[in-house]
């Protein structure tokens, strides 16, 4: 698009204005004291922060319609529920299983993923898209294999569900198990899909029960089953379903009981008012015998597909080759669909007149993969960049897709919401500290990665030519956002000097930290300044800023476009590249290490305190400083020290280049058997809390994003010509040989993929579990491939 700076900035003042006459209908004003110029200024300030960015929508383009958009209308996008599916439209009829355990002699619903359930395991081995279809949105089914070795009573509860968002009437089927074909459970219709049906189907003995509820809350349906079978059993002495239903119900709930083993197929019919193919065609493929076929046919289709695209037969044996299956489709069975409004934080001293101390971004559609269905079951920007490193490769369609949903957040200040909590599932496993997000606070850039190799791809002739066709669109279309991105960090996040960047955000009040956290770097707690202030340099930003000069430079000239903005890029990416500049901001020259520089001291340490507190003594861990901090560079050797390693910054002739590789085989700094550390055991913070409440976290674990990026610069550094080749290769070889081993090992073990490693304990899996975002990177080490920032 030619769009002229003045052109946007008319863009955007209409935009604005629009909002602002919206907002203040709406809210009614919002100051609990009078303020005049200052208070406007904020207001501006506040409005800009909700206001989208005045650019053309990613979604809107037509290859985000029509068969594609089609073809991703259903799918598992509820993930922090064992079964969930939902269509990807903002009020959906949804679907979801629940069963009931036993724990300590207590029965409890099964329906939200938790690791308080302990399952042995939970996941999925194979996750594909959909086929052909029919009716918009097509039909679709679930088989649920059930027995009853483990239940206290010798039948299991299973409770199968259908919802709808919009509070429209759901109708009752019957509850009378047939053999002799399937039974109509419920029916209803959609203004999307038209007339629908819900069909199951069983050979198997079965008792069913069921109940009807109205109700908007979808968040709290695990509530209303336990509640109603509670209430039922202490009226009966059963545990199950009442068999009755509220008036005008949306929420249907089928209970399912069986005393062996049993084979039940459940049917959803889109369009179910149209007669060809007959209902009961279509029911006849998609239960029974055929399903069977079906399914297999489809892991057969998966196996080969994985194995195409990823080409790690060779590489690896069947043992790692079923870890790595199950690791990308982990990471597709976590992509979920988003619908709501994020909460941003008022500016200091301001509140609503209601006493809310946010304001609502615009109500927007989130589709994206998620780190952890039991922990962090919703969008993180960060997270993101990595998990698309893999979804790419696998379709390249559905990660436009996803990076689109991403890019159309930016605001009319360029910024995008690190943490995306919509709607009330969401919300609903959010601690409340976490749920406002902060218009001043950034995150990294990681879909830059994703993006370079679309870019990249291209010039390669990596895809076919319908692929290259719409990622160039797609590119096209991003520019003007990725490059609102890209100001806002160059605006906001800058340092004191040119060409210096700092995350901006850190407490340089607390007293309570042993190191203030840097939560917007990703890096949460691994050790920054002492004392931050202005000062700050943080090379990890600078390294993430070159990354995105470099991907935006590369789609100008991709586009062939030639004006200011892209001589401006070409100048930044020069600058931010050149080695000795970064030499002179960040180099240990004695250690070879790369740090951040600020106000630090490394006299600093948490003791107790007795404080008083009204007519009481009470304990209190607080931060105690020694010293006084100085201007330095801040010693902690760690993955902060590798960045300008990791994106390729560093001559392969540069005798620093050998230092990096000294830090990270030196079995005392970084070198583990499964991996390497985020920091160094030489470190004064190494494995220490930050705050009575708060143990390390990035100090020490081994985390899979950072060893893979990591891994990928010794692979580039072993192809490129120089004095440490040989040497890149090897670390290379090792590297990648424990990650693999020790990820795999763990699964086999537990059942499950890690948030990070142990370093300490063997490299055991710890944090959260079924942690399948960046942990899925898994199947790239095996594959041995890499992003191509480094070309």
């Amino acid at each position: 698009m030619d769009l002229r700076p003045r052109t946007l900035a008319l863009l955007g003042v209409a935009s604005f204005a629009l909002f602002s006459i919206a907002f203040v209908a709406y809210t009614g004003g919002w100051w609990e004291e009078e303020v005049e110029a200052e208070g406007a200024a904020t207001l501006r300030t506040v409005m800009r922060s909700i206001t989208p960015l005045p650019a053309p929508r990613m979604m809107d383009l037509p290859q985000f319609q029509g068969d594609h958009k089609e073809s991703l209308y259903w799918g598992t996008y509820r993930p922090n529920v064992y079964l969930g599916i939902r269509s990807r439209t903002p009020l959906s009829l949804i679907a979801g299983l629940m069963w009931i355990g036993l724990k300590n002699g207590q029965y409890f619903l099964r329906h939200v993923c938790q690791d308080s359930d302990e399952l042995s395991s939970y996941g999925w081995t194979a996750h594909n898209e959909k086929g052909e279809g029919s009716g918009y949105g097509g039909d679709w089914a679930v088989r649920l294999d059930a027995n009853s070795e483990r239940s206290s009573d010798g039948t299991t509860h299973l409770f199968f569900y259908i919802a709808d968002e919009q509070g429209k009437l759901i109708a009752m089927g019957s509850h009378v198990p047939s053999s002799r074909g399937p039974v109509l459970l419920a029916s209803g219709s959609h203004e999307e899909i038209g007339d629908w049906e819900l069909y199951l189907r069983s050979e198997d003995n079965l008792e069913i029960h069921r109940a009807g509820f109205k109700s908007t809350s979808m968040h709290n349906l695990s509530d209303l089953v336990q509640q109603a079978v509670a209430t039922n059993a202490m009226q009966t002495g059963n545990l199950n379903l009442p068999d009755m239903t509220e008036d005008s119900s949306n929420i249907m709930i089928y209970q399912v009981s069986i005393k062996t083993t049993a084979q039940i197929d459940i049917v959803f019919l889109s369009g179910s008012a149209s007669k060809n193919p007959t209902i009961e065609d279509r029911i006849s493929k998609l239960t029974g015998p055929m399903l069977s076929t079906r399914l297999e046919s489809k892991r057969k289709e998966f196996d080969e597909r994985y194995d195409k695209i990823f080409n790690a037969n060779n590489k690896i044996d069947s043992k790692e080759l079923s870890v790595g299956r199950a690791a990308l489709s982990n990471l597709l069975g976590g992509i979920g669909y988003f619908y709501g409004q994020s909460k941003i934080a008022l500016p200091k001293g301001f509140t609503q007149k209601n006493g809310d101390k946010y304001i609502p971004y615009w109500p927007a559609a989130l589709y994206t993969a998620v780190p952890s269905r039991s922990f962090f079951p919703r969008g993180f920007l960060w997270d993101e960049g990595f998990h698309q490193l893999v979804i790419w490769r696998w379709d390249v369609h559905i990660s436009m897709d996803i990076i689109g949903h991403w890019l159309d957040l930016l605001n009319s200040d360029g910024w995008i919401p690190r943490e995306q909590i919509l709607g009330a599932e969401a919300l609903s496993k959010v601690p409340e500290e976490f749920v406002l997000q902060y218009p001043s606070n950034g995150n990294p850039p990681t879909l830059f990665l994703a993006i370079r190799d679309f870019a990249s791809g291209i010039h390669a002739k990596q895809f076919s030519d319908d692929e290259a066709k719409k990622i160039s669109t797609f590119l096209e279309r991003a520019y003007i956002r990725l490059n609102s991105w890209f100001q806002w960090f160059n605006s906001t996040q800058s340092g004191k000097y040119e060409g210096t960047f700092y995350w901006h955000g850190r407490d340089n009040t607390t007293t309570r930290e042993l190191n203030p956290k840097t939560l917007t770097s990703g890096l949460d707690d691994y050790p920054r300044a002492s004392h931050p202030n202005d000062e700050e340099r943080h090379v990890d930003l600078r390294c993430w800023m070159l990354l995105a000069t470099n991907c935006i430079r590369s789609i100008a000239e991709f586009l062939k476009m030639d004006s200011a903005l892209e001589k401006d890029y070409y100048k930044m990416s020069n600058q931010l590249s050149d080695f000795g500049t970064l030499n002179k901001f960040h180099l240990d020259d004695k250690t070879g290490a790369y740090f951040d520089y600020g106000n630090h001291t490394e006299k600093v340490r948490l003791r107790w305190y007795d404080v008083q507190d009204k007519d009481t003594m009470r304990r209190e861990l607080l931060r105690e400083t020694l010293q006084p901090p100085q201007l330095q560079l801040v010693p902690h050797v760690g993955y902060v020290s590798l960045f300008p390693f990791m994106m390729g910054a560093i001559p392969p002739e540069s005798w620093v280049l050998d230092k990096q590789l000294d830090l990270i085989s030196n079995t005392s700094i970084l070198w583990t058997d499964y991996g390497l550390r985020s920091l160094s055991r030489t470190s004064s913070v190494y494995m220490k809390r930050n705050t009575e409440h708060d143990p390390p976290y990035w100090r020490g674990a081994i985390w899979i994003n950072m060893n893979y990026m990591t891994l990928s610069a010794l692979h580039h550094y072993a192809h490129e010509d120089g004095p440490y080749k040989v040497r890149a290769g090897e670390l290379y070889d090792k590297l990648r040989s424990n990650l693999i081993r020790n990820i795999v090992q763990n699964y086999h073990e537990t059942g499950f993929f890690w948030e990070n490693y142990d370093q300490k304990n063997k490299g055991k899996g710890k944090g959260a579990r079924s942690f399948t975002g960046w942990t899925s990177l898994l199947v790239l080490i095996m594959a041995e491939s890499y992003p191509t920032l480094h070309r």
